[in-house]
């Protein structure tokens, strides 16, 4: 078998690994891709083993961008392939610049050296997450599953340290299958046995101390199960009010405190919602009950001192103001935009293509400022987070502003049945372990659900993908602060150096030599 097939079928594995596959075996892909990398001769062949490895993983894992392409299928179906290989071809020259620097600068034989790859490809990884607002989709420690067990490793590290103690675990393994001294490579394989046993054990302990406690507050979730084709006809706006208007009403055991619907529910702005004597409003108004909070999730624009507009996608809390009608309590504004989907990054060139009808406005989308939580009356602090900022950690303050719950509002209707929200919400959820706070998750269509602070889904509080109701709950209490929510990326940070060390301790002599050499 080729080394670039090889390279293919490892990039599927590591894939395979995450929901909704779950092969968590797959992992093993990481010291085999390393092991592979290693027998390449130049820095190129390095580089293109570990972009054909990074194509198919996130070809795999990101597939389901090409969806939103067939909401207008007749006017947008033939970017569906572009869209489709181009992504994960440009995230992949993350991993075969990755793989390069491991390849120049590994020392063959070292029984240590699967930390240095771990140290360098998580480096890449944060990198793929953070440059030009970066895209962190499906990391490696991911794989895991949030809620499980290994996952709870990032109430202390986040993700990224995570993913960091996966790769170094399961790449420990690699040099057993490599020449050396046995002793060593068995040495090393034991440590990373030991890594990986740790992340389950002590993860799986955290979880039998969890004593999960119900809050005061009752929460509703609406998922009206209105899929994105039907947004876009006139004939169905009335419908598609009157779905969400009576799951807001419907009567239940509780009275619900705080009521969320997802992102874009309604086909219209906030501007004409709640435009005088707007009927939308009046709706709205007549389903939300005095001491009541609704947060709904509505594009709306905004006029410049130039006169121009400006557009945001936004989470409004309101409240109900009586004969007045909703009163808007707070506005959050999304800070984290999608590039190519609420801004393009080259936008008069783009909308010559036509990308720019995907976006709900006739302009580019504006950022809100950095995330804070929203202080509502009678309700406990919540940091919004809508759709795509899920994905990143840290943006949830853990200091003297941290919030008691998270509200996640997502609109994940553009991507159908695909396995794309079947991984958003397991990557949501990680903010529940990070955390240490519970979430509360609202789509259009699925995956709808309420998650406690160790990143599990509630039992019988998810709707699934079709369905249309409600989740009704008394929202679970917080943990207490998390080593990452008080310290952030530092513990990783950390970790890395730690694992840059260990992968240098065989050298200490040399760099001693090196440094008395220097001095004299």
């Amino acid at each position: 078998m080729g080394a670039g097939l090889t390279a293919l079928i490892l990039g599927a594995a590591a894939a395979a690994a995450h929901p909704p596959f779950g092969f968590l075996i797959g992992i093993l892909a990481y010291p085999a891709l390393m092991l592979l990398v290693e027998r390449t001769r130049t820095l190129r062949g390095a580089f293109g083993l570990g972009w054909l490895a990074g194509f198919t993983y996130f070809f795999i894992s990101c597939w389901w961008v090409a969806e939103a392409f067939l909401v207008n299928a007749e006017a947008h179906a033939w970017m569906a392939p572009f869209a489709a290989s181009l992504l994960p071809a440009g995230l992949a020259l993350f991993w075969g610049a990755a793989l390069a620097v491991y390849r120049r600068f590994h020392v063959a034989g070292h029984p240590l050296r699967p930390l240095l790859f771990a140290v360098v490809f998580c480096a890449f990884e944060w990198l793929r997450g953070t440059v030009l607002t970066g895209f962190p989709w499906n990391p490696a420690g991911a794989a895991w599953g949030a809620g499980s067990a290994a996952s709870q490793f990032a109430a202390l590290a986040g993700i990224y340290g995570l993913s960091l103690v996966t790769v170094a675990g399961v790449s420990l393994i690699g040099p057993l299958f490599a020449p050396g001294r046995l002793k060593t490579r068995i040495g090393a394989a034991v440590l990373g046995a030991l890594m990986i046993g740790a992340l389950v054990i002590g993860g799986a302990y955290r979880l039998s101390m969890a004593r999960p406690e119900a809050s005061d507050t009752t929460v509703r979730i609406v998922q009206a199960d209105v899929e994105q084709q039907a947004k876009w006809d006139e004939a169905n706006f009335e419908a598609i009010v009157q779905r969400y208007v009576n799951l807001t009403a419907r009567p239940g055991a509780q009275v619900p405190d705080v009521i969320v619907w997802p992102e874009g529910a309604l086909p219209v702005t906030a501007n004409e919602a709640f435009a005088e004597g707007a009927p939308v409003a009046a709706a709205m108004a007549r389903a939300v009950q005095p001491g009541q909070t609704l947060l709904a999730g509505f594009s709306r624009a905004e006029p410049t001192p130039e006169g121009e507009w400006r557009y945001f996608n936004s989470l409004f809390a309101l409240s109900d103001a009586g004969e007045a009608g909703l009163r808007v309590e707070a506005v959050y504004d999304k800070h984290r935009l999608v590039p190519f989907g609420e801004y393009l990054p080259l936008g008069d060139l783009m909308s010559r293509t036509g990308l720019r009808s995907l976006v709900h406005v006739p302009a580019d989308f504006s950022a809100g400022p950095a995330p804070a939580p929203l202080n509502l009356p009678g309700l406990p602090d919540v940091q919004p987070l809508i759709c795509y900022e899920s994905l990143y950690p840290g943006f949830t303050p853990g200091g003297a502003a941290r919030p008691q719950w998270i509200a996640n509002v997502s609109n994940d209707a553009w991507f159908g049945r695909t396995s794309g929200p079947v991984q958003h919400l397991n990557l949501a959820s990680f903010r529940a372990i990070e955390t240490g706070l519970p979430m509360v998750r609202a789509t259009p269509t699925g995956i709808s659900a309420l998650i406690d602070p160790w990143g599990r889904v509630v039992p019988g509080k998810r709707l699934e993908p079709g369905e249309s109701g409600v989740i009704d709950a008394r929202l679970p209490r917080p943990l207490g602060r998390t080593l990452y929510a008080m310290a952030g990326d530092l513990i990783f940070l950390g970790l890395m150096l730690a694992a840059l060390a260990g992968a240098l301790w065989p050298f200490r002599s040399r760099i001693s030599r090196a440094r008395s050499l220097s001095v004299n």
